[in-house]
């Protein structure tokens, strides 16, 4: 199996920005709007180690790394697709290697997300195993199955990725202003000055195919992000014209975003028809047959019926139950006494402990 999804890792939101948003506070003001306006889902990767724990390679082992490859053929050489029955991480046990490093034809370097995916397969292992450990790891397999110059390409890409991670930290650790944190105009700012900064650091530290196959997908999706947000936090346009704006910018994503993204749009627009259906509807039998004319099929229908109908009997078990409380409340007992009666009640009313969790709930919601 494979250890992580790479789609949800990455299509869905930059990790870098997922991290900024939690770690600064930006995502609490940003939520409602990405997922329920601009119908954005959201993932947030999760990191066993920072990358200030990652050392630099020496160069000494950098040139012997360069030279150990040379009996190897260059006929489009990779890297296994796992580590075996005993990987040199536990957590590791039972996985596929997310990624892959490959040579082409001529014994070079196949420079894609690929070998992003890759580093960071080993490198999630940091905190389980030492840095050095997961860093000596990645070399090996590099050594061990890839042709010169492929396995020293890859090796330096290496040391740029975690001087790359070593250096994003200044932005992911960014703060808010806590007097402005919680305006959206402020939040929107200070992400889209955060990819701004993430970009022209990339930018800086790899070359421009490595950055384009690193990171290309990602800062498209991240600008995309930051597009439709901006178009909702606008009070110029109507629903129909922000909705237009954001297909608009939907259309411009690289192709395999814009498939995966209108997929998702329309889950979201399925879901939104099958909601108001239900909210719409004058029984319980009403909606199951809303839900079968919109595709929903017939098991599903009949839970759905089936949970609406123990609803309305909860609902008129409560009403009951909140007309005997009115009676006990006004029946004059002590405070101790009262108490006693209310609870009685409760348990007559609602047999089930759920039943009676959902009920303080919405005595709560009713004050």
């Amino acid at each position: 199996m494979k250890r992580t999804s790479i789609e949800a890792r990455r299509w869905l939101f930059p990790g870098a920005l997922s991290a900024i948003l939690a770690g600064s506070g930006l995502w609490y003001g940003l939520a409602g709007t990405a997922q329920t306006e601009a119908e954005i889902t959201v993932s947030v990767p999760t990191q066993s180690a920072t990358s200030a724990d990652y050392p630099t390679r020496s160069s000494e082992s950098s040139k012997k790394l360069a030279t150990d490859n040379a009996a190897q053929g260059p006929e489009h050489a990779t890297t296994p697709e796992s580590l075996g029955p005993q990987p040199f991480a536990a957590s590791l046990s039972g996985t596929e290697i997310d990624g892959a490093l490959t040579a082409n034809g001529k014994g070079e370097l196949v420079i894609n997300l690929q070998v992003r995916d890759f580093f960071d397969y080993f490198l999630s292992t940091v905190g389980e195993v030492s840095p050095e450990t997961a860093i000596q790891q990645i070399e090996a397999m590099a050594r061990a199955h890839l042709p010169e110059p492929a396995s020293a390409q890859a090796l330096i890409l290496l040391d740029e990725y975690l001087a790359y991670k070593q250096a994003s930290l200044q932005v992911m650790q960014m703060r808010l202003d806590p007097a402005r944190a919680g305006n959206p105009g402020y939040q929107l700012g200070a992400l889209g000055d955060a990819l701004a900064q993430l970009k022209q650091l990339r930018a800086a530290t790899f070359g421009a195919e490595a950055h384009q196959a690193f990171f290309g997908l990602e800062e498209a999706y991240s600008e995309y992000t930051l597009a439709t947000l901006a178009i909702q936090q606008r009070t110029d346009l109507s629903d129909q014209g922000k909705q237009a704006l954001v297909q608009w910018h939907r259309n411009q994503l690289p192709a395999q975003l814009r498939t995966t993204e209108q997929h998702l749009h329309a889950s979201t627009r399925q879901q939104q028809a099958r909601t108001a259906a239900i909210e719409s509807a004058s029984s319980p039998e009403a909606a199951g047959r809303q839900l079968a004319e919109l595709g929903v099929n017939q098991d599903s229908v009949e839970s759905v019926v089936s949970y609406l109908k123990q609803r309305e009997q909860f609902d008129q078990r409560f009403q009951d139950f909140r007309e005997a409380m009115d009676q006990a409340d006004s029946s004059g007992l002590a405070e101790a006494d009262l108490e006693k009666q209310r609870q009685a009640l409760l348990e007559r009313h609602f047999p089930q402990e759920q039943d009676r969790t959902w009920a303080r709930l919405k005595m709560l919601g009713n004050g």
